[in-house]
């Protein structure tokens, strides 16, 4: 791990040809059981999960750990039964009423300060409806503001203070653009990348790493730490690779 920011590690599932999702950017459950399975060990393994606002959009929801193992160990290890999930969003133009904002869990958003005035602003028309705003908890216990000169969201600057929180282990779960900027930063430190036996397509559609992409001379480079097979799924585990190393 590098000093002063989280172990980061991103997990995705994607199709043969490298979609993580159709050319609609409709939610991708074209993982199996076992792959939900393995997904949740991980999210169960972290202290937070980060995630960019598309990848909420798409879903409506989070995923939360339901297994009781999961949730027990845990609890052995003095952690509440949920990570912290935290959006990444630049407007945080999230609706306040899908479902994951009823979900039993602690939210926080990091954002812009042009996204936490804007995010304010949503809640206080919501609560102008009255009684039916009641009904919804459209809640971050923290808006997390950190700003590059150019007003984007300093994800590096954010990372060093989720340490600062004492969360060591942060998962990745998409999408694209937001893997591909901790990328280029040097941010990710492990890829858990489990390969469906389906077809995509689509040159609209979203890949693991979406940005501008790289040269293969500053390509991030991979060590391949373990890959099995379960029926027609690959699961691969990357480690990123350093000039240290």
């Amino acid at each position: 791990m590098l000093q002063h920011r989280p172990h980061t590690t991103v997990v995705l599932a994607m199709s043969a040809d490298g979609k993580i999702g159709d050319f609609r950017r409709s939610p991708a459950r074209f993982g199996s059981r076992v792959d939900k399975a393995h997904l949740e060990k991980q999210i169960a393994a972290c202290d937070a999960v980060l995630f960019g606002a598309g990848t909420l959009r798409a879903y409506g929801t989070t995923l939360t750990i339901s297994d009781p193992t999961l949730v027990q160990l845990r609890a052995q290890e003095g952690k509440p039964p949920q990570p912290v999930h935290i959006v990444t969003t630049h407007s945080a133009n999230l609706n306040p009423e899908i479902k994951f904002f009823k979900q039993p869990l602690r939210r926080w958003l990091l954002t812009t300060t042009e996204g936490a005035v804007s995010w304010k602003g949503r809640l206080r028309t919501l609560s102008s409806m009255g009684t039916r705003a009641k009904e919804c908890s459209s809640e971050f216990e923290q808006i997390l503001v950190f700003e590059t000169p150019t007003r984007e969201i300093d994800i590096s600057a954010a990372l060093r203070h989720l340490a600062t929180l004492h969360i060591t282990r942060l998962a990745v779960l998409g999408g694209g653009e937001l893997v591909a900027s901790l990328l280029g930063l040097d941010l990710i430190d492990e890829l858990c990348l489990t390969v469906c036996p389906l077809i995509l397509g689509g040159n609209t559609a979203p890949t693991p790493v979406d940005g501008k992409g790289f040269l293969p001379d500053l390509a991030p480079k991979l060590q391949l730490l373990e890959v099995h097979t379960v029926e027609q799924e690959v699961f691969l585990h990357y480690r990123l690779q350093r000039s240290a190393d």
